[in-house]
């Protein structure tokens, strides 16, 4: 994500690029991609905002929760 911004993406168009736009480019929108009923789906949240730094989600040590498959593997919220 961090190299997609240093080539002009916004943080946010880096995040869709690699998410629903990817998932259109295989043509699997109607699995994945987004956050939606129905879809597959793994999430990550970190500690501080990526739309302002998108290397928030290059740092592990600032991801505080994850979810595959729905279940939480990773959770460091208090």
């Amino acid at each position: 994500l961090g190299l997609m911004v240093n080539v002009g993406l916004s943080p946010m168009e880096a995040i869709v690029a690699t998410t629903r736009v990817a998932a259109e480019c295989l043509g699997w929108q109607d699995r994945i991609g987004t956050l939606e009923r129905g879809k597959l789906a793994d999430v990550v949240v970190a500690a501080t905002d990526p739309l302002a730094d998108i290397r928030a989600l290059e740092k592990t040590e600032n991801i505080v929760l994850v979810m595959q498959e729905g279940k939480v593997v990773k959770n460091l919220r208090p």
